[in-house]
């Protein structure tokens, strides 16, 4: 698999690699999941252990064990025992309401013309920006 790495040019004109953007693409693949969805909407409701959360989802417990394996994996749950139950809460509050919030909002398509397009580019090719390093 080829990564291609964006170049940001700061105010001095240095180039900055993004090089965190594999590991955001993994985060984002494993977030990526009906079922780890529906465990993180539910953890932000609160702490739940693992009958509890097999329960509301309605799906087998080695499932439920597996999705949660790769949430923690990903540092966005873990889990505290108590005997034989293990109860899952969210690390990552800021990340599971973001995201979240992100998914709860509507996102129209807007349409624009061929001639709007292009009168957008030619409008930044006059204006130098520092995020394009022109």
């Amino acid at each position: 698999m080829v990564i291609h790495f964006f170049v940001h040019h700061n105010a001095g004109g240095k180039a900055i690699k993004d090089l965190n953007l594999k590991q955001k693409a993994e985060l984002l693949r494993i977030l990526a999941h009906p079922v780890r969805l529906a465990i993180l909407e539910e953890l932000s409701l609160g702490a739940k252990c693992v009958t509890d959360i097999r329960d509301l989802l309605k799906i087998p417990q080695s499932n439920v064990s597996q999705h949660l394996m790769a949430l923690r994996r990903e540092k966005v749950i873990d889990f505290h025992e108590d005997g034989n139950l293990r109860c899952y809460y969210i690390t990552r509050p800021k990340l599971a309401r973001g995201l979240l919030r992100f998914l709860s909002g509507e996102y129209p398509v807007v349409e624009r013309s061929a001639k709007a397009v292009r009168q957008e580019g030619q409008r930044r090719e006059q204006v130098p920006s520092e995020n394009c390093g022109t």
